[in-house]
């Protein structure tokens, strides 16, 4: 007896549905959020960087000025990039560490309770203190400099 065309062609969709990765959407999705977290890592660390080599941009500049320039606070911006880098650095271990565990929750049959987001919140807090930092060094130098 002859198969019709329409079961010769649920046998192929069967046969494909076999070859998928189960809940292949869950981990695409949790590998995209795993790529997000990288990506603002290497940003958060590039902006250390940035600050803590901004004395060599200084350095340079005063060079072509005929008056000498003086450059205040410097170990603060050299701490600050560094935390910042040091920042980044968590941010990719912390996001590593929850790719892995999401990763072995998914492939679970039963429920697994969310852990909750004390670790996004913590570096979110953490940004925000340095940030903050940031804008008041920044701000205290730009009206304590003679104009």
């Amino acid at each position: 007896m002859r198969k019709s065309r329409r079961s010769d062609r649920c046998e192929g969709i069967k046969r494909v549905s076999r070859s998928m990765i189960t809940h292949y959407t869950d981990h695409a999705a949790n590998e995209r959020t795993f790529l997000a977290w990288v990506r603002t890592a290497i940003a958060v660390m590039g902006f250390g960087f940035l600050i803590e080599r901004f004395d060599i941009f200084l350095a340079s500049m005063a060079a072509g000025q005929s008056h000498p320039v003086t450059i205040h606070g410097q170990r603060f911006a050299n701490e600050a990039g560094l935390a910042f880098i040091l920042l980044g650095v968590l941010m990719i271990a912390v996001a590593a560490i929850r790719f892995f565990r999401i990763a072995r929750e998914i492939d679970r049959e039963e429920a697994v309770p969310s852990s909750g987001s004390l670790f996004d919140l913590a570096l979110a807090a953490l940004l925000l203190l340095l940030g903050l930092s940031l804008f008041l060094y920044l701000s205290r130098t730009v009206l304590l400099s003679p104009s």
